[in-house]
């Protein structure tokens, strides 16, 4: 970006405090965002960039932040400002120093995203419809927890893959599956828990003290199962982290056959945002997940 002095006056006006900018260093952040630490002699902050048209993307992540440290569960990256500067939307963030997560914030965090899940609503879904990466994610509340994955989860992934050309095997697959979905809750029915809604393993860290963190977050009501789900994608935590979630609040038996339900959602959201390369995999999870509804 060619000027920070947006940015700086946010950050100014939201604090109400001199910010002297000494430095910009970019920073590693993912797919999605491009990140830098801003810095002075005495402050640092954490910095989100995009195009000045996924602003709500932004400002809904910072409502999502500020739900989750409202539970006092676990700890969460305060937001600070966002804005647009040009052809750039911003969002700024408290900066915590991230490390590897030990075996006691692994523990640690099992625990408290326990704690999390036992916030709860009366209603699926959220205050605002939010973002997944890039892509939105519909929350509208609803009662029934099937109809909810069917219709906001599954079905908007579908329509958007048919947009970007996925038609075919994977759309007459999603027709199949989604009739089924009513089959792997016969013998359970969720509770609305409040969900992190991106929980892999690149979404959660420990800071200086060793405290677990978790941050950039996808939050809506909905069964605490697709939290757990997610984080056995993309790399996975450690058996600490399920063993001490499971001492708090134990999963159902049927987690297992659910589970892949819950990531096939992230798979057909990867292939929307980055390409084939998800495809195949996206299409064998429905032939499984078919075969096991039948």
């Amino acid at each position: 970006m060619k000027s920070w002095s947006a940015v700086i006056a946010k950050i100014e006006q939201a604090t109400g405090q001199c910010f002297a900018l000494q430095k910009v260093e970019p920073m590693h952040g993912g797919d999605i965002n491009r990140v830098y630490r801003l810095q002075s002699s005495t402050q640092s902050y954490f910095v989100k960039l995009n195009k000045a048209d996924l602003l709500m993307m932004f400002e809904v992540e910072a409502l999502g932040l500020h739900d989750l440290a409202s539970t006092h569960t676990l700890r969460i990256p305060e937001p600070i400002c966002s804005g647009t500067a040009g052809e750039n939307a911003f969002l700024v963030l408290e900066y915590v120093v991230l490390h590897s997560l030990s075996k006691r914030s692994q523990q640690q965090l099992g625990e408290q995203l326990a704690r999390l899940h036992q916030i709860q609503q009366d209603y699926f879904g959220w205050h605002h419809d939010n973002y997944i990466g890039s892509n939105l994610q519909k929350n509208s509340r609803k009662n029934d927890w099937v109809h909810f994955w069917q219709e906001q989860r599954l079905a908007v992934q579908f329509e958007l893959a048919k947009k970007n050309g996925y038609t075919g095997k994977l759309q007459a697959l999603g027709a199949e599956l989604y009739e089924l979905v009513p089959q792997f809750f016969s013998s359970y029915q969720p509770s609305a828990s409040l969900l992190h809604g991106d929980l892999w393993s690149g979404n959660a860290s420990a800071d200086e003290q060793g405290q677990a963190i978790i941050y950039d977050p996808a939050c809506y009501y909905g069964d605490r199962e697709a939290d757990i789900a997610m984080t056995e994608l993309f790399g996975g935590y450690s058996h600490d982290f399920y063993a001490a979630y499971d001492a708090v609040w134990p999963l159902d038996s049927g987690y297992k056959a659910r589970k892949s339900l819950y990531n096939l959602y992230h798979i057909l959201n990867h292939l929307n945002l980055f390409g084939s390369g998800y495809l195949h995999q996206a299409e064998v999870m429905m032939q499984i997940l078919i075969a096991e509804a039948k």
